[in-house]
C-alpha cells in the first residue's frame, strides 16, 4: 500500500534545465548512495552517500557510517530496509553542507524496473524530491524479463561503451535499459528511472559518469 501510494508521485520526465542540455551544462554535483552489509551480520550495514563534482568526478563530500538495520530482506521490498538510512544521510548533508546537495542521485538498485514499478531509486527520489536514477549490476527478473539465451545474445551484441538495448517486459512497457558502460567490461548495467528524470537522460548520465564499469558516484 505504501509503495502504491508513493508511486503516484513519481515523475518519469526531465524536470531540470541541465537534463535537457546535450553536455549537461549546469550540472555540477552528482551523488551516489549504497549500503554494504557486514559479512555474517545482516543487522548492521555501512550506509554511504558520496557527492562528486561534474564533469571532473572529484569527491566533494562523503558520509559513510555504520547503521543498524531492523527490517528483514524481502525481495521487492528492499527500500523499506535501506531507504530510511539513506534519507537520513541526505538530510544530514542538507543541514551540514547545503551548498553540496547533489542535483541528481545515482542509486545502487532499481527504479521503475521493479515488480510494482517502485524500486529503491523511486522510493528515495520521492521522499527526498531529488532526481534519482536506478543503477543495478544484475537483472531483476520480472514481467517476462529473464536471463535466458536471448538476453545473453543481446548482451553480446553490445560491442562498445555507450551501446544499449531496451528492457521491454511482456506488458510491452520499457522498464529500463541495459548499458555497456565501459569497453573493458562486457557485463552491462541495468539503468532505470527513479524520479524526475527521463530514461534517455538517465542512460546518458550514467554513461558519462563511468570510468570503469560502475559509475563513479556509486563506485566511490
Amino acid at each position: 500500500r505504501e509503495q502504491a501510494r508513493l508511486k503516484a508521485s513519481v515523475l518519469e520526465e526531465d524536470t531540470e534545465e541541465w537534463q535537457r542540455d546535450p553536455q549537461f551544462r549546469g550540472l555540477h554535483r552528482v551523488g551516489g548512495v549504497d549500503l554494504s552489509y557486514s559479512k555474517g551480520d545482516e543487522s548492521r550495514a555501512c550506509a554511504s552517500l558520496v557527492v562528486l563534482s561534474y564533469p571532473a568526478l572529484e569527491v566533494l563530500y562523503q558520509d559513510c557510517r555504520m547503521v543498524p538495520i531492523s527490517a528483514p530482506y524481502v525481495a521487492g521490498f528492499l527500500a523499506f530496509r535501506e531507504v530510511p538510512v539513506l534519507v537520513e544521510a541526505v538530510q544530514r548533508l542538507q543541514q551540514e553542507e547545503p551548498q553540496l546537495q547533489p542535483q541528481v542521485l545515482l542509486v545502487d538498485g532499481n527504479g521503475l524496473l521493479h515488480p510494482r514499478g517502485f524500486g529503491t531509486a523511486c522510493h528515495l527520489g520521492v521522499l527526498t524530491d531529488l532526481p534519482c536514477i536506478g543503477v543495478a549490476k544484475n537483472l531483476l527478473q520480472m514481467d517476462g524479463l529473464v536471463r535466458d539465451e536471448l538476453h545473453k545474445e543481446q548482451i553480446r551484441s553490445l560491442q562498445r561503451s555507450g551501446e544499449t538495448f531496451p528492457l521491454t517486459g511482456t506488458s510491452g512497457k520499457v522498464l529500463g535499459m541495459a548499458l555497456r558502460s565501459c569497453d573493458n567490461s562486457s557485463r552491462p548495467l541495468y539503468v532505470s528511472v527513479g524520479h524526475r528524470v527521463s530514461l534517455g537522460t538517465a542512460v546518458r548520465l550514467v554513461g558519462a559518469c563511468c570510468r570503469f564499469r560502475i559509475p563513479e558516484p556509486i563506485r566511490q
